[in-house]
């Protein structure tokens, strides 16, 4: 990778990568220092990642920092902080964005972290199982069992307006 094709691929995927970062922590700087670091890392390894498989390298690597980040955040604070996040507040009624994302804040991690790669980013269910090494049928299944999920939770579009 030479550095022109560096830049190129720090200026198309910047964005996308530090949405799905801020999105899984909800902290603009911890998505700043996952950006960063995971780009850092493709710089580090542009020899051995081939052509054509940056995207992935860096959502594997932005994934697995965020992994790292919310068990360092488990380890290190009690139940009610981790329920009562200083950003949220008790703001009322908000919209059904608000809604959809309180009740993503609830699924397990993994689960959580495909429903953003799948619906939010779009990326294809083998390139998911790629940045996860989750097999494709694994990636489905979380998804299906995570969609129910907030399928039960929500219930039906009425509970949402």
């Amino acid at each position: 990778m030479t550095v022109a094709e560096y830049e190129k691929c720090v200026q198309t995927l910047s964005d996308n990568l530090y949405r799905f970062a801020l999105k899984s922590l909800r902290d603009e700087d911890q998505a700043k220092d996952i950006v960063q670091e995971s780009f850092l890392r493709l710089w580090e390894n542009r020899e051995a990642v081939l052509d054509g498989k940056e995207k992935s390298y860096l959502f594997t690597i932005a994934y697995r920092l965020i992994i790292d980040q919310v068990r360092h955040i488990r380890r290190y604070t009690t139940d009610d902080t981790l329920q009562h996040r200083p950003d949220e507040g008790n703001r009322g009624y908000s919209g059904a964005g608000e809604v959809v994302q309180r009740y993503l804040d609830q699924l397990p991690e993994i689960q959580r972290t495909l429903i953003l790669l799948r619906d939010y980013e779009g990326y294809s269910y083998q390139e998911m199982a790629d940045m996860t090494s989750l097999s494709v049928a694994q990636v489905k299944v979380y998804i299906f069992r995570a969609r129910m999920a907030l399928k039960q939770q929500i219930g039906t579009i009425r509970n949402l307006l």
